[in-house]
């Protein structure tokens, strides 16, 4: 039994957990006796033979299909069924029909997937023979080859590469979501293994190591060989996922495969996202049964009443059966109309909502403003349940590199000998804007420059070719003093493979100024300085790390001549220059505040001549600490000290890592609609701070900014505490809960507090860590909550998913989450919505996400247009289906009062059946797919008309309260109007027409006049198709009804069309015309008056950008272009590192000046806005507080 239900995707028991590892080089038969997971990977639910039996158990675990099944079974049984079998099992059969349909392409695409990445080649080495092999049959212990830009096939332990010293260099985009390089090492005693295949073939170690996990970067293991065990860290390992590069070929041994891969591992497992208004639709049904159950017992007991009191006298007529009386009558009468009055909950409810998300969804995908052109990239919408969501947003949560920065760095400007370079002047000294139309250096002179690379001061390019001493030692430092790794594929065709983005803008700037990088050794640098090659000898590299924040290298140029360089964070820097260079420290210290002051990320260069003798003894010392046991880094850095000191300072860059396009007007944007903002990186404290005043999160007016940096949970306590006390001094010691409505107890909701002045908060990995334990959580959350922005920092990837965790358990409110790498994925899992962005930095995000595009900007028309709409759709079409089914079933139950509780349908069969699946669907679905209250530049320019989603005002528990008053109403003119207009009426002829089928007949063409008119009512926005589908559907109802009542269909199906006539005999009496009238009338009369006067004496948003739009007879005119203002701020810039020491592991990265923020407008200013001149206004607020105007 419990093979069978595994294999139908059932587990009937937890898998034993796997403590170690243990496997042997090439030897499978030892290997496959432990039964580890092959390479395959299988994201899919069903196969071809579980696809059917899995689908419908899923389906029928839905209350809605089980409770369908259950009223066909009900309507089997002929004692208490008054409506046919077909009235369920039509709808029912279409709803399975389509969901199996939907859920069998999803998986089809699933197969196609996994079937793509498992099917993928690579060399295996099997029997002593290079093979191909496909990635799903490759086996834990198999020795595999890879090649440069290759795709590691699964987690491996590296044995050999082509490299000097066995390293290999790779990219971890789709793991980590960075660009820049990692470096691995082989264990030198698997190094010597080389590309020799029977070497390779023979080699039998044997690896113990830890089980699979999800650590990015950590792993524990030793490797056995010869008797001899060798330490294994995570140095020695390549992960599934990267790419190689720059490597001609390496060697692997496979540790993990497939479904045990770390990649794999954190995946995670996919969450089913439902959204606010399917949670709440939960509740309501559970309510409408309730209701259901409570009309059918007073159907019930009038029933058992009127038999007891009147049933005898008709006994003659309709004889009971042996044993029946009034109760049991009464009993069987219950269930009678359970299936009359089933339509409350209509099955053709979930189809309408399932065909609604996913026309929305295709619009999203159609959105040509969402297309990236240069990527060739559409938005696409990967889910389609949860569109209206995307109108309730409440809290974002974003990476920040690849998200709102393009990673991509660009050299702006430098300061060199105290003269400063990149800004243009006029004749009058002014500063001149840089455009597109600028005039550009032009780099001809030189064969090897970078055609890509722009500057726009030619004075720095002059000060390169007269020669100046200072100018070429600045940009022989930039080309020295680095870790990147160059590639020529073709004479003079360079490419730059740096491990941060601002080594490469910095290497790439000495190359198009002539001093080319043209390759290294692990001993030697060659570079191009003037066209001169020049060889120099690389003595040493003082590494980074965090403490250190600078790197330097020590060369030997050809002619003998030993020299230090050294670049790093300024205030570092200049700790260490010799007295001497006071004056130009001065002068750069200004240019540093200046470029600072411009959002750049700024870098002090420096140098010293070393003396031979002294070298000699520094190495030897540093020898001595390089191979050190205990406390190594210690003592390098000690070493380090004592020859990075009485530099001679050269100048200074400044470079910029461009925000992507749009960025700080998305986020103003996004704040005016009330959405809270959080960053969440990997990036250090500096980086972070400084992409937060530059998009303008951080703010120079802000009252505070927050920095939680403490190393103890009670010091993170004691300065969240602070915080909270000085944003509000009598905020309560305990965390304020919402109350319930109904039993006054606390929920576990905590309610938002207001702040005096407008706040951010800036807090590291370290002491969030601290403060996401159970009991400081709640005081994170307040805190961070009361402040307008919150940036995170140092924060893993599961750090990430827990902060978004703790502020969707904590406040009742929507969460997204956007990033573009896989350390984005947990936390793009966790939230309600996530987002990928599919840039630069793999695709893992996007396969994760429930919405992908590909720049941060389109995130605004994704809520604003896309978002409010969908819930805007996703509302009216809910109140208009309750309504229109309400006011349905309603008549049923006050018609039962008139026929003696009989279960009696007022309705015609054919009218039941059709009712939901064809008179009134395609009407309301084509309100629910291009209803629009404005069009969508209103909606960009009005931000506010976004607040009523995440308050949830237009569909909740007192909005169908309402549905069910105004139903309830409805049905009761739809009832007794019509009944009192057929009783004891005659026709023109005088012939009798108050039959049953006759007032059928009235009252369902009542319905189905009533419910069109209140879809017109209810429609803002008119297209075609809205006409066509309502007047289609009336036309469709008359035709079908003269069809159905024919003599025709009566003679040919007696039984199933009983009411022959009626139609042509009804509907030809002016009485009738006129009771459809008087109806209609009475039931939207009261609707049209309470809008009119709740629009006159409390209009919302809406109603006011409504009216506004209709006063503006004008095109929009196109948004002002508006100029990044130039920033003068005190705040210097620092540099900061953000990766882990080792070589080559450097980064740099600067702080960014905060920088002005236009103040945002008042709530409708009166004269001047051009709102009152019926011209639409770029970015103007509306408040809910602004009734006067």
């Amino acid at each position: 039994m419990g093979s069978v239900l595994s294999a139908c995707g059932l587990n009937c028991k937890k898998e034993k957990v796997q403590e170690e590892r243990h496997l042997r080089a090439n030897d499978r038969e030892f290997n496959l006796s432990f039964k580890y997971a092959n390479n395959a990977i299988k994201t899919s639910k069903y196969n071809i033979f579980t696809f059917l039996p899995l689908n419908l158990f899923e389906q029928f675990q839905r209350l809605a299909n089980a409770y369908f099944v259950f009223l066909l079974i009900l309507q089997l049984i002929p004692a208490i069924s008054s409506l046919s079998w077909f009235t369920t099992v039509v709808p029912l059969l279409l709803v399975l029909c389509i969901t199996l349909a939907k859920d069998g392409s999803d998986d089809i695409n699933r197969h196609k997937n996994d079937r793509q990445v498992n099917n993928r080649r690579v060399d295996v080495l099997i029997d002593g023979q290079l093979k191909s092999e496909k990635w799903m049959n490759v086996e834990v212990g198999d020795i595999i080859k890879l090649e440069n830009n290759q795709f590691v096939t699964a987690d491996l332990l590296l044995l050999s590469s082509s490299e000097p010293l066995n390293l290999v260099y790779i990219e971890t985009a789709e793991l980590d979501g960075e660009t820049n390089l990692k470096v691995k090492q082989a264990l030198t005693v698997t190094g010597d293994l080389g590309d020799n295949i029977d070497t390779l073939a023979a080699f039998d170690g044997e690896v113990r190591c830890e089980a699979p996990n999800n650590r990015l970067d950590k792993f524990m293991g030793t490797l056995t060989v010869q008797g001899e065990t060798y330490a294994l860290d995570n140095e020695r390992i390549l992960l599934r996922g990267c790419t190689l590069r720059n490597t001609e070929w390496c060697f692997g041994l496979v540790l993990f495969g497939g479904p045990d891969t770390k990649l794999m591992q954190n995946s995670g497992k996919s969450v089913f996202k439902r959204t606010s208004i399917d949670l709440l639709m939960n509740v309501l049904v559970l309510f409408i049964f309730g209701l259901l159950a409570c009309m059918c017992t007073v159907l019930a007991i009038g029933n058992g009443i009127w038999e007891h009191q009147q049933g005898t006298s008709f006994t003659a007529f309709l004889p009971r059966q042996d044993g029946a009386n009034a109760a049991f009558s009464g009993f069987l009468s219950f269930w009678s109309y359970v299936i009359i009055l089933n339509t409350v909950v209509p099955i053709s409810l979930y189809v309408s909502v399932e065909i609604l998300r996913l026309g929305n969804s295709y619009f999203i995908d159609w959105d040509r403003k969402m297309y990236h052109t240069k990527t060739d990239t559409p938005a696409q919408a990967r889910t389609t349940t949860l569109n209206e969501e995307l109108g309730q947003i409440k809290y974002i949560f974003s990476d920040k590199t690849g998200t709102l920065t393009q990673n991509i760095m660009t050299f702006n400007r430098c300061s060199i000998n105290g003269k400063s370079y990149g800004e243009l002047v006029d004749f009058s000294g002014q500063r001149v804007e840089i455009t597109e139309k600028t005039e550009k250096v032009d780099f001809s002179w030189n064969s090897l420059a970078d055609p890509k690379f722009y500057f726009h001061d030619h004075a720095l390019v002059e000060a390169v070719k007269q020669g100046s001493s200072e100018v070429h030692a600045f940009f022989r430092l930039l080309a020295l003093c680095h870790t990147v790794m160059p590639e020529e594929k073709t004479e003079g065709q360079l490419f730059y493979q740096a491990q941060s983005p601002d080594e490469g803008a910095l290497v790439t700037a000495a190359r198009n100024f002539g001093f080319v990088f043209r390759a290294r050794t692990p001993e030697t640098i060659s570079v191009v300085e003037m066209g001169v090659s020049i060889t120099y000898e690389l003595l040493a590299v003082l590494d980074f790390n965090n403490v250190r924040k600078r790197m330097s290298v020590i060369v030997r140029s050809p002619d003998g001549r030993l020299t230090l360089y050294c670049k790093g964070a300024d205030t570092i820097i200049y700790e260490r220059l010799h007295p001497s260079c006071s004056k130009s420290m001065e002068v750069t210290t200004e240019h540093l505040n200046e470029y600072a002051g411009e959002g750049l990320r700024t870098l002090a260069l420096a140098y010293k001549h070393l003396d031979e003798a002294e070298f000699d003894k520094w190495r030897e010392r540093h020898h001595e600490a390089s191979t050190a046991l205990e406390d190594r880094e210690e003592k390098l850095d000690a070493i380090y000290e004592e020859i990075e000191k009485d530099l001679v300072l050269i100048g200074a860059t400044a470079v910029e890592d461009k925000l992507q396009d749009g960025v700080p007007q998305t986020i103003e944007q996004l704040a005016k609609a009330d959405i809270k903002i959080w960053v969440l990186t990997g990036d250090k404290q500096e980086t972070a701070e400084n992409i937060g005043y530059s998009c303008n999160m951080l703010r120079e007016e802000m009252t505070d900014v927050f920095i939680i940096a403490a190393d103890t949970a009670e010091g993170v306590k004691e300065q969240l505490v602070n915080a909270r006390k000085k944003m509000s001094p009598d905020s309560p010691e305990e965390p304020p809960f919402l109350k319930s409505r109904f039993r006054g107890q606390k929920s576990q909701v905590v309610l938002d507090e207001k702040s005096n002045g407008e706040y951010g908060l800036v807090i590291n990995g370290h002491s969030l860590a601290y403060g996401l334990q159970k009991d400081l959580q709640l005081e994170l959350l307040r805190t961070a909550c009361m402040c307008q922005t919150v940036i995170c920092c140092r924060v893993t990837p599961l750090q990430k998913a827990q902060v978004v965790e703790l502020v969707k358990k904590y406040k009742k409110a929507v969460t997204l989450a956007i990033g573009d790498g896989a350390n984005d994925v947990s936390m793009i899992k966790a939230a309600h919505i996530g987002v990928g962005i599919s840039g630069q930095e793999g695709m893992q995000a996007v396969l994760s996400s429930d919405f992908s595009f590909a720049q941060f900007r389109y995130l605004q028309r994704l809520l604003l247009v896309h978002g409010h709409w969908s819930y805007l759709r996703m509302c009216k079409f809910l109140c208009y289906f309750f309504y229109k089914n309400f006011s349905f079933t309603f008549v049923h139950f006050w018609y039962g009062f008139f026929c003696g509780f009989s279960a009696q349908t007022v309705y015609d069969e054919w009218f039941i059946t059709m009712y939901n699946l064809v008179y009134t669907a395609l009407p309301i679905i084509g309100l629910s797919l291009f209803d629009q209250d404005v069009n969508d530049r209103w909606s960009m320019q009005y931000p506010q008309l976004y607040a009523p989603g995440q308050n949830n005002q237009y569909f909740n528990k007192i909005t169908f309260v309402k549905i069910l008053l105004h139903s309830c109403y409805s049905s009761l003119i739809l009832f007794f109007i019509p009944y009192a207009s057929m009783q004891d009426t005659v026709r023109d002829d005088g012939k009798d027409i108050a039959d049953y089928q006759s007032f059928a007949l009235l009252a369902q063409t009542c319905l189905l006049v009533v419910v069109n008119v209140q879809l017109g009512l209810d429609t803002y926005y008119w297209t075609a198709v809205n006409h066509f589908f309502l007047w289609g559907s009336l036309s469709v109802y008359f035709a079908i009804t003269f069809t159905m009542y024919s003599n025709g269909m009566f003679l040919i199906f007696t039984s199933s069309f009983p009411f022959i006539g009626t139609a042509r005999n009804s509907l030809n009496q002016p009485n009738v015309w006129l009771t459809i009238f008087l109806t209609t009338l009475l039931c939207v009369l009261p609707v049209v008056a309470l809008r009119f006067l709740l629009i006159q004496l409390r209009p919302t948003i809406n109603d006011k950008v409504r009216y506004k739009v209709m006063q503006a007879k004008a095109v929009l005119p196109p948004p002002p272009r508006r100029f990044p203002r130039r920033r003068i701020s005190t705040r210097r810039s620092g540099y900061a590192f953000s990766h882990a020491r080792g070589y080559g592991d450097l980064v740099t990265s600067g702080r960014f000046l905060r920088r002005p923020v236009k103040t945002r407008p008042a709530l409708f200013p009166l004269a001047e806005s051009p709102l009152a001149e019926n011209s639409p206004q770029t970015y103007r607020s509306i408040g809910e507080g602004a009734q006067s105007s």
